[in-house]
This record gives structure tokens, C-alpha cells and sequence, in this order.
């Protein structure tokens, strides 16, 4: 974990103990955990032994500063490699030494949804980081393994990520997501993160940045009865923070680092009150001494649990879609606007879902009304900004969390400057099936595109001489067509109507137009375009 000054054990003291659960010695994993395998344990160990000797031989550390972090990216891709995964190393030019990223791909599933998996191999100069962060980057490889050799029918892309650099401030991962097409970033769909997963005097940390996410891991520990936390001392500090900067959810798990043990934690998991997570944070007795198996155990079992839930196959086979109308919406800073969410049963049996977002910007809320809907039904979601939330464009991703399987669906949010001007235009043009007739149109948004009162006029006034059946559309940006005026023959000579739209839903940025068309010929063409903006 990156290394950041140690809190006082006030700040670190979290939510009252709820009961005192002593978890059993085993237990195997719930039926809802999708027949995720038991990750052994031994073999987790000896992944760290290979670690402590790469130090060792290394003048004590994996520092990217000497030969231990190259040496350590070899012993895991060449791993890898044997199981059949696809592996490529980045070299990350902002790094100490132009470290590598080393990315694994499993062959398998559905590449356009891809949930990936990461942990930073380097440690500090300091010591050989055994627990920060052999611990997480030895779990998520013994996890890749049994992967490889379990080999399940997979519904998603899984790729594992060991991060070159992150001790200086997240740089290798930040260098990888930073190199991503926006294509493919939007392929990331979860991204999961371990960093010290096997502290000594441990605690259950869970991410809780995106609550559907946090589900998956809390399914699995409540069923061993062990209660968690959400991490406090690790956000924004380790490698999912590069993530989650990019609009794409992120969870992770964690045991703790320096901060202290608080006298209702140690009630809850055991340990010594008033003494760090871990005594040996950052320094040289980081060593495979300093790692207890229980948490180490549990930790890699939760690993795979989520992996198993979030990416496998599910024996019933049943599945849903979820998309979002409209993708995209701009609001004034102090404004809201909704968007409705359609789910729809894609195979099997209906189920039940929870939906959430992620990735607002500051001092904006989302709401789901309903929250919770069995697939095939249907949820308005209104994102709500305040006076405070910046300007600029934001990737938003809503979660749809179901029984047997999660799908995610974008949507940008741009939040636009304070100020905005009307927008006029008037025309005057022949219509080409009437020669003989002149139009003559005005078209007027009254105030801001998204004023105060959520609503834009559009005012029209058409003087012609065909006595007939014309009928006159607003289209939208998307092409929306909204009826305006429909006159019969033995109307006036004109037209004169006024049309409000709904700023929030209907009043979107972009090119309107006016169409006129006669009731039995075809449409005689767009009378006037204009350009919407706030």
C-alpha cells in the first residue's frame, strides 16, 4: 500500500460492535457462491516463499529500485504463461526504472465485459513487503491458477493486473489506465482490488465505493459469520483509486496497515487492541513471518467467491440485459434529470435486481425508483446535482445487481456553465411540392436550455397558402418527433402554436429541427435547424 502518515487510533475507532461472532475453524463456501473452489492455501504460501526469496537475493527487497520487482514479474508470468493465459507486460515509462505492468487474460467469455482483478507487486526499499503486497499479488495468482485449471464455461472476460510502482504514488496503474482507448475502458465493468490482505493483527476490510460490489464480498463473509468494514484507511490509496477516477466500479478487499486496532474491532475479529493492523508495515520484518493464515485463507476464498459470482457461468442459466434512455443528459449545476432504466429477462427465469451508480461528481446524488425490480421490469433513475457540483463531462455507471449474474450501462452526465443565452433563428423558405406558397417560420427557446423552471418554449408562426391537411413536427437530437400543429383544411392561412418541453427529459443539446409534411404526400422537408445549447 502506498505510504501515507499513520492515523491516530481516534480517527481509525469505526461503528459500534454489533455482536461478536467467532467464525468456525472451516466452512465451506455457501451454494449461492456459484461452486467457487477452495483456493489452497499452501499454495497461496509457497507463492510468498518465492517472493521472500526474490528479496532475499535482492539485497532484501522488490523495490523497483533494484532487480527484486523485474524478478517478480518474471515468477508470475512465467506461471501464467504454463496455464495458457495470454500475458503482456507494459513497460510504464513514468515508473522508477520503467517498471512493467504485467496484464493476464483467461481465453474466455465474453470480451466486450471484462472484470479485472489487480494487486502492486513492488514493495518498499525498506523491506521485502511480504504482506504489502506479496499478500494480494500471491492470492490473486493462485486465484488465476485455479481459474486455468478448474476451467468453467465463463459469461465474462476476467484479466488480472500486477502493478508495477505503486508504493510511488500508484504510477504503474495509472499509467495502464491512462494508455486505455476510452473503448476499452468501457469494456471494464469491475475492477477488483488487494493490497495486504494477511495483516498480523488483522481486521475485514471491504471497499465499499460501490455498494452492489461490496455485496458480493459481504455475501461471502456473512456466510462464514464474519462481519466486515468498510476501508477507510485504504481508500484512494491503492491502485482501484486509478480506477475509479476513470468512472468504473470498484471494490476490493483489505486487512489493514498502520492505522490502529480499535477496542471494538478487536471485540469483533480477536487481536490486540491499541496495536497497528500491521507492526511491520514498510519496514524489513514484512516477511512471510508477519503473515497469519486466517485471514490470508478467508481473503483468497472471498477472492474467488466474486470472481466465481461475478464471472462464471451460472448453472440456471438465467440471465438479464439492462440498458439506459436517453445514454447522455446535460443539467445547469442546482438541476436534476432522470433517465429510465429497462431491464429484460435475456435467458431462463426472471430475477431479482439492485441497481446503484457510480461515479457522480461532486455533490451529486442518484436515486432508483424502484431500487430493486425483477428483470424484465423497469426504474427511473434521477441524478440530482447541487450548487456546488463542477462543470464538465462524467462517465456514470449504473449496476444492476441480480441474483445469478451483474451488468453494468453508461451514462454521461454533462454539467454545464451557470450561464446560457436564448437561441433564435428564423427562416423564410419555399416549400419545393408548393411553389406557389412561401413559409415563413420563427422559432424562439425563451430563456436558458435548462432555466429554472426546467422548461423550454419553442414558438412557431407559419403563414401559407395551401388549404390542406399540414402537419408540423419538432425532432430532437435523437429523433424524437414532437406534434406541434396538426391543421385541417378549412384553417387559416397560418400557423401558430407553442410547444413546451421538458428541460430535464425532453430539452436535449444538440440540432432540432422543423418539419412540415401534407397529410397524404411525403414530407416536404425541414423548414429551419437550430443549434440547442445551455
Amino acid at each position: 500500500m502506498k505510504w501515507k502518515t499513520r492515523l491516530g487510533a481516534g480517527v481509525t475507532a469505526l461503528a459500534a460492535v454489533l455482536g461478536v461472532v467467532s467464525a468456525p475453524a472451516a466452512t465451506a463456501a455457501p451454494a449461492t457462491a456459484l461452486a467457487a473452489p477452495d483456493i489452497s492455501l499452501a499454495n497461496v504460501k509457497a507463492h510468498l516463499n518465492q517472493l521472500q526469496t526474490i528479496a532475499n537475493n535482492n539485497g532484501g527487497t522488490r523495490s523497483p529500485r533494484g532487480g527484486g520487482y523485474a524478478a517478480s514479474v518474471s515468477y508470475v508470468e512465467n506461471l501464467l504463461k504454463d496455464a495458457g493465459y495470454t500475458t503482456t507486460r507494459q513497460t510504464c515509462t513514468s515508473c522508477i526504472g520503467q517498471s512493467q505492468n504485467l496484464i493476464a487474460e483467461w481465453p474466455q467469455g465474453d470480451a466486450s465485459q471484462v472484470i479485472m482483478l489487480g494487486s502492486h507487486l513492488d514493495s518498499v526499499s525498506a523491506g521485502p513487503g511480504i504482506n504489502d503486497n506479496g499478500s494480494g499479488s500471491a492470492s490473486i495468482l493462485e486465484v488465476a491458477l485455479t481459474l486455468a485449471r478448474t476451467n468453467p464455461a465463463m459469461t465474462k472476460r476476467v484479466r488480472f493486473g500486477w502493478w508495477a510502482d505503486e508504493e510511488s504514488g500508484l504510477v504503474g496503474s495509472k499509467y495502464y489506465v491512462n494508455n486505455l482507448p476510452s473503448a476499452e475502458r468501457t469494456k471494464i465493468k469491475t475492477y477488483l482490488n488487494f493490497d495486504m490482505i494477511g495483516s498480523k493483527n488483522w481486521g475485514y476490510f471491504v471497499y465499499d465505493d460501490v455498494a452492489s460490489v461490496k455485496a458480493v464480498f459481504d455475501e461471502y463473509f456473512t456466510s462464514i459469520g464474519i462481519q466486515t468494514e468498510g476501508d477507510s484507511e485504504g481508500d484512494g490509496r491503492s491502485d482501484h483509486a486509478s480506477f475509479k477516477s476513470a468512472g468504473i466500479p470498484v471494490g476490493g478487499l483489505a486487512t489493514g496497515a498502520g492505522d490502529i486496532k480499535s477496542s471494538a474491532q478487536a471485540q469483533k475479529w480477536g487481536g490486540t487492541a491499541g496495536s497497528p493492523f500491521d507492526n511491520c508495515y514498510h519496514r524489513a520484518c514484512d516477511t512471510t513471518a508477519n503473515i497469519p493464515d486466517p485471514p490470508l485463507e478467508k481473503n483468497s476464498d472471498a477472492i474467488a467467491y466474486a470472481l466465481w459470482k461475478l464471472a462464471v457461468g451460472t448453472p440456471q442459466g438465467n440471465d438479464f440485459s439492462v440498458s439506459l434512455n436517453p445514454a447522455s443528459g446535460t443539467v445547469q449545476p442546482g438541476q436534476s434529470l432522470q433517465v429510465a432504466v429497462s431491464t429484460a429477462t435475456t435467458s431462463g427465469s426472471a430475477q431479482s435486481i439492485t441497481l446503484s451508480a457510480s461515479g457522480l461528481p461532486a455533490g451529486a446524488t442518484a436515486t432508483f425508483n424502484p431500487a430493486t425490480v425483477q428483470s424484465g421490469g423497469s426504474s427511473t433513475l434521477t441524478i440530482a446535482t447541487t450548487a456546488s457540483t463542477p462543470t464538465g463531462t462524467f462517465p456514470i455507471t449504473v449496476t444492476a445487481d441480480g441474483a445469478n449474474a451483474d451488468h453494468t450501462a453508461s451514462f454521461s452526465l454533462g454539467v454545464g456553465s451557470s450561464s446560457c443565452a436564448p437561441v433564435t433563428n428564423s427562416t423564410r423558405l419555399n416549400i419545393p411540392d408548393y411553389p406557389a406558397s412561401a413559409v415563413n417560420s420563427t422559432n424562439t427557446v425563451s430563456g436558458c436550455a435548462r432555466n429554472a423552471s426546467s422548461t423550454t418554449k419553442v414558438e412557431v408562426h407559419i403563414t401559407h397558402t395551401y388549404r390542406g391537411d399540414l402537419v408540423l413536427d419538432l425532432i430532437a437530437p435523437d429523433g424524437t418527433a414532437y406534434r406541434l400543429k396538426n391543421s385541417s383544411s378549412d384553417s387559416a392561412d397560418n400557423i401558430d402554436t407553442t410547444y413546451t418541453l421538458n428541460a430535464s427529459t425532453e430539452a436535449a443539446n444538440g440540432t432540432w429541427q422543423l418539419r412540415i409534411r401534407d397529410v397524404g404526400p411525403a414530407d416536404t422537408g425541414y423548414l429551419s435547424t437550430w443549434t440547442l445549447t445551455p
